[in-house]
């Protein structure tokens, strides 16, 4: 996959299924028409495939061989990933799919059955181990912590998803009476750059993220650079913007320092988790949290939610609670 020819968009199938090389525009729009993400990540799969051995084209009997080989070893996500990038292969050419033979489909769910596993979940951050980190990082000063510090309080009260974060700048930025509003001219679920605004209000002495957005604002100087740009040694200030790795990494560096439970499992996603369950626990409606966090699938918002009301109106709870310790001595 590094080079063009085994790039699927940038081959378009014409007559009679032949493939050929279209012209560097058609190539643009192809690969605009798939987020740099997920053709990274298809692309990642294709080379996993090939250097196992496999070809492209290929037959379902190799895809039940590979699957057979790397069941025992790899997350069975992952392998159901790999042949949507397969099928992905297949179909922009116009060869046959292999992955959709009954004997596949059937050997992935039986995959699925002995070897799926619960999927590992950053764990959200509260409002509590948020505070703790922006405490911390207050008491430090540097100018990565005026950064850091506007990134944890945006990136939780904004639910901001990593790529969002990364490509935030500071000419989408208006500071308002209210607070602030953040432009979004593209993200994860508007491809097409319709465009959304985020609108965080104050907040009070103990967290405010428009205060924090504002203070590193003064201390960067900018005015059309990344809002949170890379800070070289010597707090040397960049033209670039953080990636979304040194999200992660900057977010479970602190929360290792803060020794938080579970420290090494938080990443960029626990802010914008924690946003939703913190939010609905505080009683926010359920379509406020989607529209704060731009989700697009109710579903994924509802598991959130669950995972914040677990304790509440809890079945057990209700037994529990009407138990009296004078009963429990009468009979013991």
């Amino acid at each position: 996959m590094e080079n063009k020819e085994n790039d699927p968009s940038l081959l378009v199938p014409i007559q009679n299924g032949t493939v050929v090389p279209q012209p560097a525009s058609i190539h643009t729009y192809l690969q605009a028409a798939t987020s740099q993400n997920t053709r990274r990540a298809y692309q990642a799969d294709i080379r996993h495939f090939i250097t196992w051995g496999g070809r492209l084209p290929c037959s379902p009997d190799v895809i039940l061989r590979y699957l057979q080989e790397h069941a025992p070893a790899l997350n069975p996500r992952t392998l159901k990933r790999r042949l949507v990038a397969i099928k992905h292969w297949h179909t922009c050419q116009e060869f046959p799919d292999p992955t959709t033979h009954p004997l596949v489909r059937k050997t992935l769910s039986g995959i699925l059955h002995i070897h799926g596993k619960p999927p590992e979940k950053a764990p959200p951050f509260s409002v509590e181990q948020l505070m703790l980190l922006t405490h911390h990082l207050k008491s430090r000063g540097e100018l990565s912590d005026w950064r850091n510090n506007a990134l944890l309080q945006v990136g939780f009260f904004g639910a901001f998803r990593r790529s969002e974060l990364v490509a935030m700048r500071w000419e989408h930025v208006i500071f308002v009476p209210q607070g602030v509003e953040i432009l979004i001219p593209r993200s994860k679920t508007d491809q097409e750059g319709e465009g959304n605004v985020c609108a965080i209000p104050y907040g009070n002495s103990a967290l405010c993220p428009v205060t924090a957005l504002h203070h590193w604002h003064e201390k960067s100087g900018a005015l059309s650079s990344p809002v949170f740009c890379q800070i070289l040694k010597g707090n040397k200030m960049t033209t670039h913007a953080i990636s979304s790795n040194s999200i992660n990494k900057i977010i479970k560096t602190l929360a290792v320092t803060c020794q938080l439970p579970q420290a090494e499992n938080y990443s960029g996603h626990s802010l914008r988790r924690g946003f939703a369950t913190t939010a609905s626990q505080k009683g926010a409606s359920f379509s406020a949290i989607m529209r704060q966090g731009r989700w697009r699938h109710e579903g994924t918002v509802h598991g959130y939610i669950e995972e914040g009301q677990r304790f509440d109106a809890n079945a057990a709870g209700s037994i529990l609670d009407d138990i009296k310790p004078s009963i429990i001595s009468e009979t013991s």
